[in-house]
């Protein structure tokens, strides 16, 4: 299976994770997204059932066959979600006044409000900040209890059932994998999806407690989405496969004033040690409902293009809304026009990094360079593990990457990082492996006779964790 073929209309190095839902929820759909750009789908559990999951991985396996591109599944956890009980209609939180929170199951009102979540209430502290509906309602925490706390409003409005609870200021004593997760998380990993996404992560031992539980089936990617994770980001980078920059709830706890430099922040750190980094949330949100995003909508995703992102997500986007394909192939689009504009002027493009004293950055560091100096048309990397191809990726080259292992599960695992296009070959010789993979870039018409290629393997070749050799052929 190789996604050689898919390079011939254009080469595009950032990846594109799509959520699935209900507007995208049958064969001619999911094949047109993919058509249209999708790398990588996203099956969201915080909705749908076990069963319409089930049929959207299956349809993916599908199209994945008929079309011999490998695809990734990512499995979003819900992770632990606090909200308020029960509140009568028309209950509204006036600024200046206090109101009570209890654990009782009364309906609420704009005296008090049920908040059935225990844990908060042992956390809790005077001056810390109690944020609903999306930050749009804020409180500050007078006093307290064991079991209840009174609240003074800081910013009023409209409070109904069911809405959400955020808690900037403290870090909860409780485990990122909730039951309904454990559960969910059996099901992803029996029906073989890639990578599984932690939700709201607060520290390096939630990353490492779901990391035992998945043991190994499949990769983890750390959401980070709590100010808390902040405080131990480079152990829980160091400790994930890979990072996705959670914008909406990180946005609703942190001053929105940070969020910008924070994810350019994170970008770095994560190319820094190779670990593949997705952008998400309101990418080009006003295209739920309109089929052409917004100026702003398209900077913000060429931005993160611009800071060196492996991968930009859309989520209700495609999921529930109007115009799914037209919002990939826009993405599409305005990733290529921003690659195309790195090329031209690199230094807005990702920052260079520093190389670690290690034969394989040093060996993935000289390809690239190697690679653009001479205009190759591509680098070819033999890998067993995917290691290779990601500490070239970590480098951004701006030449296609084309990548040769020979598991299936690799290449879709690969779905995310950024340049890499796979394909599958179990060649132990490396003469005959190279010529093969030759043969397939001629045959996809992106390489041409005399063109030059940069090879990277290891010897013995096929062995993981061998990598030690450049070599400059020509077609």
């Amino acid at each position: 299976m190789n996604s050689y073929k898919e390079t011939k209309k254009h080469f595009r190095a950032t990846k594109i994770l799509a959520t699935l839902g209900s507007a995208s929820n049958d064969m001619d759909q999911i094949s047109s997204l993919v058509e249209a750009g999708v790398n990588i789908f996203r099956m969201n559990f915080s909705h749908g059932t076990h069963e319409e999951h089930l049929l959207r991985i299956q349809m993916v396996r599908e199209i994945e066959k008929a079309r011999s591109i490998p695809i990734g599944i990512l499995a979003d956890m819900q992770g632990p979600k606090y909200r308020v009980g029960e509140v009568a209609e028309g209950t509204s939180l006036v600024e200046g006044a206090s109101i009570q929170f209890d654990q009782t199951n009364k309906i609420g009102n704009s005296e008090r409000l049920p908040l059935p979540h225990s844990e908060i209430f042992k956390a809790l502290y005077p001056g810390a900040r109690v944020l609903m509906d999306d930050g749009k309602l804020e409180l500050i925490v007078k006093s307290l209890t064991d079991t209840t706390f009174v609240a003074e409003v800081k910013t009023g409005g409209a409070v109904s059932s069911r809405k959400g609870v955020n808690l900037p200021d403290i870090k909860l004593d409780t485990d990122a994998l909730t039951e309904k997760d454990l559960i969910d998380l059996e099901f992803a990993l029996n029906n073989g999806a890639d990578w599984i996404a932690l939700s709201f992560v607060q520290s390096v031992s939630d990353v490492l407690e779901a990391k035992v539980k998945i043991a190994g089936r499949a990769q983890l990617m750390a959401k980070i989405e709590k100010p808390a994770a902040l405080d131990e980001i480079e152990d829980i980078i160091n400790a994930a496969d890979a990072i996705m920059i959670a914008r909406g709830d990180l946005g609703v706890e942190l001053d929105a004033a940070e969020v910008p430099a924070v994810q350019k922040k994170l970008i770095y750190q994560c190319r820094r040690v190779g670990k593949p980094v997705v952008v998400a949330t309101q990418m080009l949100e006003s295209m739920i409902s309109s089929p052409t995003p917004t100026r702003a909508e398209a900077t913000d995703v060429a931005g993160a293009v611009f800071d060196g992102a492996d991968a930009v997500m859309l989520s209700a986007e495609t999921a529930i809304g109007a115009y799914p394909v037209i919002a990939v192939e826009t993405m599409a689009r305005i990733l290529i026009s921003a690659e195309t504009h790195i090329k031209t002027f690199p230094f807005d493009g990702p920052a260079p990094l520093t190389v670690e004293p290690s034969i394989y950055h040093a060996v993935a560091k000289a390809a690239v360079e190697l690679a653009q100096t001479i205009e190759a048309k591509v680098i070819i990397a033999y890998s067993t593990s995917g290691n290779t191809a990601v500490r070239i990726a970590r480098e951004r080259p701006l030449i296609p990457l084309f990548v040769s292992t020979v598991e299936l599960n690799i290449q879709r695992r690969l779905s995310i990082l950024y340049g890499a296009i796979t394909s599958c070959q179990s060649e132990t010789d490396y003469e005959a492996a190279l010529l093969l993979t030759k043969q397939m870039l001629q045959k996809a018409d992106i390489v041409r006779k005399n063109d030059a290629i940069v090879v990277v393997a290891g010897f013995p070749f096929g062995l993981s964790g061998s990598t030690n050799s450049i070599r400059v052929e020509h077609i």
